[in-house]
């Protein structure tokens, strides 16, 4: 991962290439796009529609991103450590992911989310290398439910690793941290 340097000195970590019209890379259908202040209301929507299905099955309104705010949607985008992606199937957005690559070169990704018509396409698993070969392949971590299998499954499928921590957060859901 490149570093700037800025003016206080300390180390600003950004993907490593950006290429014409906002479209940072693409394997194959997928790519991601960079998300503009302008589009963050249309992303929240989305956001939210992705994670109704868990909201309703988990009754977490502590952690679940449907119960997020647009405002909170735009303080995340205005950090100087967090990127807001498209995820997009051709030129359709059909998701999105949010990296916070912090200074220390830890990288997290939260959240991760495609349409419920669009999953089990091997989309997310795209997004995740996209997101890899733009920030670096290590020091990765995000967290997941531990109770849907799927997503496990795919975190494990492209790297990810258990760290052995988990949350309850409620006597439904529990969440479950990974490394890569």
């Amino acid at each position: 991962m490149r570093k700037r340097q800025s003016r206080g000195g300390t180390a600003s970590f950004r993907p490593l290439s950006l290429t014409g019209q906002g479209v940072i890379l693409m394997k194959g259908k997928i790519q991601l796009a960079k998300v503009s202040q302008e589009e963050a209301e249309q992303l929240w929507r989305m956001q939210r529609l992705a994670f109704l299905e868990l909201l309703a099955r988990y009754q977490d309104r502590e952690t679940n991103p449907a119960c997020e705010t647009l405002e909170r949607v735009r303080e995340k985008m205005e950090q100087s450590d967090s990127f807001f992606y498209w995820i997009k199937w051709g030129e359709e957005p059909v998701g999105g992911i949010r990296i916070v690559a912090r200074e220390n070169e830890s990288k997290r990704i939260s959240p991760l989310f495609v349409l419920p018509e669009y999953r089990n396409r091997g989309i997310a698993q795209q997004a995740i290398r996209l997101a890899e070969e733009l920030y670096g392949g290590e020091n990765w971590e995000l967290d997941t439910i531990q109770q849907e299998k799927g997503n496990c499954h795919l975190y494990e499928k492209v790297g990810y690793r258990p760290t052995g921590e988990t949350r309850e957060i409620n006597h439904k859901m529990t969440l479950i941290y990974y490394k890569k």
